[in-house]
């Protein structure tokens, strides 16, 4: 069944056919999308649907566009599933993220090498035992992008949950057995950063035959906090975007190549 008025666009989205390149870089914040879309060459306004802002222009060349998908799995899953839908293949989530080991800092970046699934969405799609992990293409792209860019940045596991409050009030919840006893193993696991998007994102995109990365701004750091260390709150989102657009060049790049 077809809901939007228009049959020729995606329901949420409202993008059609032949509007979005292979390559989108995925921020959370629909008002990002203008933001990165500043680094394409010639972008254009496609759409500005609910939470979904598109705009698509090119890099090397080739076309490549920016979606915004709200926070969380359950949006960020249909932002995926419906771009694919219009011809594109490549995802790289651009967020932002808590720390969770010491040594990861304000304003370091995070790239996600796979995700905890202690979300709901991705359940929906494959077994709890089936793992999130990011597509190895996308993964070194990003890792080249932030070398390139001079960022600090970590690569591993991040955790990936549905309640912001569940993470950081987790005493008061009524299931705070549960959150507290499992932060606490992802600590011990050296589980990097704590956000909402990838598990559901890696998992969809496996489903799909498509490829998939995360990278993040670390906002803070809780641990650091409770430790009595330095514990800045850092917003400014270029670096994270700076270093998803250079791996999206490399990318680009590389399969011109072969």
């Amino acid at each position: 069944m077809h809901y939007s008025e228009d049959p020729n666009r995606q329901y949420h989205i409202q993008v059609a056919s032949g509007e979005v390149g292979r390559y989108v870089i995925l921020p959370g914040d629909p008002k990002r999308s203008a933001k990165i879309a500043a680094y394409f060459d010639n972008p254009v306004l496609v759409a500005d649907s609910r939470e979904f802002v598109t705009y698509t222009g090119s890099l090397e060349g080739e076309k490549v566009s920016v979606t915004s998908t709200g926070i969380g799995g359950p949006s960020a899953s249909i932002a995926m599933q419906e771009l694919v839908n219009c011809g594109a293949d490549t995802f790289l989530r651009v967020g932002t993220c808590g720390g969770m080991q010491t040594d990861v800092m304000s304003g370091d970046i995070v790239i996600a090498s796979g995700a905890i699934r202690m979300e709901g969405t991705s359940r929906e799609y494959a077994p709890a035992e089936y793992p999130a992990v990011a597509d190895y293409e996308v993964l070194t792209a990003m890792i080249e992008g932030a070398k390139a860019t001079g960022a600090a940045y970590h690569v591993g596991v991040v955790q990936c949950k549905d309640s912001f409050y569940g993470q950081h009030e987790p005493e008061k919840m009524p299931v705070s057995y549960e959150l507290l006893n499992h932060w606490q193993s992802y600590l011990r696991m050296g589980c990097l950063a704590s956000e909402m998007e990838s598990a559901a994102l890696f998992i969809v995109a496996q489903y799909l035959r498509v490829r998939a990365g995360s990278l993040f701004l670390v906002v803070a750091n809780q641990e650091r906090e409770k430790a009595g260390l330095e514990n800045p709150v850092v917003h400014d989102t270029d670096g994270a975007i700076r270093a998803a657009v250079e791996a999206i060049r490399v990318m680009i790049r590389k399969e011109k190549g072969r």
